[in-house]
């Protein structure tokens, strides 16, 4: 069951929180769902050059809290606060009431699966080879004590071959299937040159925990 289903989805409850945290009748839903990923989707195009790894949405009666969790956040702010303030005047024509926007930096970059994935697609759109690519990821992960293990799968027309095949690299031990483990997950698509869409998963196992506490929220 582990490696088939998505690592966080699993451990929701366990030792994952959830992305947004409202609650709407059944005929508003879809709507707000909608809504989030469409906010989601357009603050990391924004604010990619930051490095996104997490955005959280939560919602009450009329204002909307949008938590931000990013590895450069200067580029976010900007001189004098200009670049957050540009940005929140676009979230608040997207968004109807109060939007508050929090911008938290992330310690350890290094070992946030999102944040290495997306290193890994920026060289390979530059026509890097996917085992030199996630062989530097790893080594760098390697450094910090607080990882365990490293998986990253690479799939695709690699070297733009015709037939498409998974390329999978490893260091460590990553329990998929230990829903007390604690597994940083994520999958990004990167468009290589000449070689098509290559898919990137990749996670990071960083030792076992039984509960929630607020940085999971």
């Amino acid at each position: 069951m582990g490696n088939k289903i998505n690592a966080t989805g699993f451990r929701i409850g366990v030792n994952k929180g959830w992305g947004s945290f409202w609650y709407a009748p059944k005929e508003q839903f879809a709507d707000l769902l909608h809504d989030d990923l469409k906010i989601k989707k357009f603050i990391r195009n924004k604010i990619e050059a930051s490095g996104v790894n997490l955005v959280k949405i939560k919602r009450s009666m009329n204002k909307v809290i949008i938590e931000v969790r990013v590895a450069r956040p200067g580029v976010v702010i900007g001189r004098g606060g200009a670049g957050i303030e540009e940005l929140k005047k676009e979230l608040n024509k997207m968004i109807k009431g109060e939007v508050e926007l929090k911008v938290f930096e992330i310690k350890n970059p290094e070992i946030q699966a999102r944040l290495i994935a997306e290193n890994i697609k920026n060289q390979l759109v530059r026509r890097i080879v996917p085992k030199f690519a996630a062989s530097r990821e790893i080594e760098n992960a390697k450094k910090s004590p607080d990882v365990k293990g490293i998986k990253i799968w690479v799939g695709g027309r690699i070297k733009g071959a015709e037939i498409a095949r998974v390329e999978k690299f490893q260091w460590g031990s990553v329990p998929m299937q230990t829903l007390r483990a604690k597994i940083d997950y994520a999958y990004v698509d990167a468009q290589v040159p000449n070689a098509g869409k290559h898919g990137i998963k990749v996670w990071v196992y960083t030792g076992e925990k039984l509960d929630l506490d607020d940085s999971d929220f």
